[in-house]
């Protein structure tokens, strides 16, 4: 959908509308790595399209089934990117279910040697399907293959942590697509504003799995509520384009910034506050065995 331009020095521009362009919306920000290479794997088996259908019937069906395999090679591959860039962007994640790289490098393979099959023969499939696997894992490397994180974690919490922050991102997700419904441009960066400040809190918590019970409300009701309301406001939004809507809208947005702003603050005080109890019991015991330690 196609969206006016709006900003300071457009007409009936305002001052929020230049805050909106800030670039805290991209604190944190990395470019992806599933662009220009992924997306030619999906360029590249087209012209088997023209080659099977200038074929025998024999040949056709291996030019098809290569053009297939190498689709879903391109496709498992920039899924696996995407999750390996997931996993990267968090201290603590378990490793991918399905290693995604690894599959698309061997369906690349196979593709590359049902398509040397049709057009040369054994030996040349053979060469292309080796050669194809290779480079394409050397390209673009295997998926994650341990959990990051993990060593010092109690499992069950961490597993109960992951379960409602995998709830959350589906909650943050469909405020996006609500805010894309509603074609507005100002409301979309506040929402990107607040995902990025709610997402501070879902990595606080996977780092401490401890403080779930203290932030369940804010990841769960709170983000349910977010996402309600993002919901209906897109359905008033796309029918009367109420400025009210929208100001409410923005305003609550607003409100519930500040709330898990303050709530991730609170969280790390606390982490720090145990760290110090830590610290002066270890330095205690220590004392107690008759090591002295510098108090700096």
């Amino acid at each position: 959908m196609a969206q006016r331009y709006g900003g300071k020095y457009s007409p009936d521009g305002d001052q929020q509308g230049e805050a909106d362009l800030s670039g805290a919306d991209f604190r944190g920000a990395q470019r992806t790595r599933a662009g220009g290479r992924v997306n030619f794997l999906f360029l590249a088996p087209l012209p088997m399209i023209w080659q099977a259908f200038t074929s025998a019937p024999a040949q056709m069906a291996f030019w098809l089934g290569a053009l297939a395999l190498l689709l879903l090679a391109a496709w498992l591959t920039r899924e696996g990117v995407l999750a390996h860039e997931a996993y990267d962007a968090r201290k603590v994640a378990r490793r991918p279910a399905l290693p995604r790289k690894i599959l698309g490098s061997l369906l690349m393979g196979a593709g590359l040697g049902v398509a040397g099959l049709a057009g040369f023969g054994m030996v040349e499939a053979a060469i292309f399907a080796v050669l194809g696997a290779g480079l394409h894992l050397f390209s673009f490397g295997p998926d994650p293959l341990r959990n990051k994180g993990y060593e010092n974690l109690d499992t069950f919490q961490t597993d109960r942590v992951a379960r409602v922050v995998e709830q959350a991102e589906e909650h943050l997700k469909a405020m996006s697509d609500a805010a894309h419904r509603a074609g507005d441009r100002q409301v979309s960066s506040r929402v990107a504003r607040f995902q990025t400040q709610a997402r501070e809190l879902l990595r606080t918590v996977e780092e401490d799995p401890r403080d779930l019970t203290s932030a369940r409300k804010f990841m769960g009701v709170y983000l349910k509520g977010a996402r309600d309301a993002a919901d209906k406001f897109a359905d008033i939004y796309t029918r009367s384009r109420s400025q009210e809507a929208k100001k409410d809208f923005i305003v609550l947005l607003s409100d519930l910034q500040d709330s898990f702003n303050a709530k991730t603050r609170h969280l790390l005080l606390d982490n720090r506050a145990d760290l110090t109890v830590e610290i002066e019991v270890l330095r205690d015991r220590l004392q107690q065995e008759g090591v002295r330690l510098d108090q700096t």
